[in-house]
């Protein structure tokens, strides 16, 4: 009996989660030296970006000069909430660990996100980089906050002042995350060249051909559109397997391209059929119906 108890005693000490091996002066030391770390990331990425802004004042003028400091500006403010939302962040975790409920550092990808964000913006403003690579890093930022208010309101009191203030922080950087993206996308319109579309000279068939081309080529990016969000929605469920996310993702994940809808939710329901009524024979007419038998009189 004692080998089996051992062996089962064993597996328990392998299935216990690692944060309960460290005690709760040092989880609160691991999460003030994080917290350092990321405040130091944060802080740099908001130092460079104000590099770049200067930078941009030397070296463009006109509508690069207002395209590159409207981008600027509104990478630089959701850095600063970025940063509002770790300090106040940081102050909550170390609530949850006084109390004795762990503690969850997702503050800690935020601030390792920040650095993409300013990486992007640095190649926007050097014409180097694509203003996808800004939207793409702002929806991310978003989405990481997302994850730490959820994770948050698992393990803190509901009634948290700390709780409170986190989730205004989270309305911020989602609200400073969205102008990033509307900057973006108003900046591409701008800078970007469109190409005019000349028909002059070009006869019917040199059409055709070009129809056909553009036909064929549509076909093929709508299915590498295809496999390309099959691909991105492995890849969301094996992160929220890596994180250690419990449930479904959030209302934003799903409203994202290439969430797959929900089973049911696109079909539409049957349409109700008129009823089939044979028609009447001539001998079973009445005048009650209001049909009369038509005569054809000759005059």
């Amino acid at each position: 009996v004692r080998t089996p108890l051992q062996g089962i005693l064993q597996l328990g000490e392998e299935l216990k989660p690692k944060s309960l091996d460290v005690r709760q002066e040092e989880l609160g030391a691991m999460v003030d030296k994080e917290m350092a770390a990321t405040s130091a990331a944060i802080e740099d990425a908001v130092r460079r970006i104000e590099d770049m802004m200067n930078q941009a004042r030397h070296e463009s003028s006109g509508v690069k000069l207002e395209v590159n400091e409207r981008i600027l500006n509104s990478c630089s403010g959701l850095m600063k909430a970025i940063r509002l939302l770790v300090m106040t962040s940081t102050s909550l975790q170390k609530e949850i660990v006084d109390s004795g409920r762990g503690g969850w550092r997702g503050w800690k990808g935020l601030g390792w996100e920040s650095l993409p964000l300013r990486e992007s913006a640095d190649k926007v403003v050097l014409h180097k980089g694509k203003y996808e690579e800004l939207i793409v890093c702002s929806h991310e930022i978003a989405a990481s906050t997302a994850q730490l208010v959820a994770a948050s309101k698992v393990k803190a009191n509901k009634h948290s002042p700390h709780l409170s203030r986190l989730q205004e922080c989270s309305r911020t950087v989602n609200e400073r995350a969205a102008n990033v993206v509307a900057s973006t996308k108003s900046g591409q319109e701008q800078i970007e060249d469109r190409d005019t579309m000349d028909f002059s000279g070009m006869s019917l068939i040199k059409l055709k051909k070009q129809e056909m081309e553009i036909q064929v080529r549509v076909l093929e990016l709508e299915k590498t559109l295809e496999v390309e969000r099959m691909r991105l929605g492995e890849l969301r469920k094996q992160h929220y397997v890596l994180a250690g996310v419990m449930g479904t993702p959030s209302e934003e994940d799903t409203n994202r391209p290439g969430a797959a809808p929900r089973s049911g939710a696109s079909k539409k329901p049957p349409l109700a059929q008129k009823p089939t009524v044979a028609p009447r024979q001539d001998h079973q007419l009445d005048k009650k119906d209001g049909v009369y038998s038509a005569q054809l009189m000759n005059y």
